[in-house]
């Protein structure tokens, strides 16, 4: 078996693994809570009542926050463990509550406009693949480029 040049799997640089995971899934995180947010907390009620969620007021304003400052501390290598356990619970109920009924895809092309392609509700792949990178950072830790591993640092 053919494995790749020592430099990329060297086990040195996968605390550097984690970095890439926590850039995107923390800015993905604050993008969705910042929308909620931006249009109000009061549109997105509505939303999770159409979908019969309990408690769609706490809720409305518990989502988002946890989206954004929960992808935040994603994002800053920040008490990982603890913040992907909710963010993991928002992702499993959008699933279940949205998603799943549209089949796994989250690209469905529906047909063709003179614009571009026209697109169809996303199934469940994005929330799996988000949840999947919450695992992993949970399993390996924030990594090298971290608040945790500056603070590890000063302490040593």
């Amino acid at each position: 078996m053919t494995t790749l040049p020592g430099i990329l799997t060297s086990k040195k640089h996968a605390n550097y693994a984690p970095l890439f995971l926590r850039l995107i899934i923390g800015y993905g995180f604050m993008a969705h809570g910042f929308a909620k947010l931006s249009r109000g907390p009061a549109a997105f009620e509505k939303l999770l009542i159409q979908l019969g969620i309990p408690f769609s007021h706490i809720s409305s304003w518990l989502v988002p926050l946890a989206e954004f400052f929960g992808g935040l501390a994603i994002l800053l290598g920040l008490f990982v463990q603890v913040t992907a356990l909710p963010l993991i619970a928002i992702m499993l109920v959008a699933m279940l509550n949205v998603h799943l009924k549209y089949g796994f895809s989250s690209i469905k092309t529906i047909g063709l406009s003179p614009s571009g392609p026209l697109f169809g509700p996303p199934g469940f792949e994005i929330d799996l693949l988000y949840i999947a990178g919450l695992i992993s950072i949970i399993l390996t830790g924030p990594g090298a480029f971290s608040i945790t591993a500056l603070f590890k640092k000063k302490e040593s």
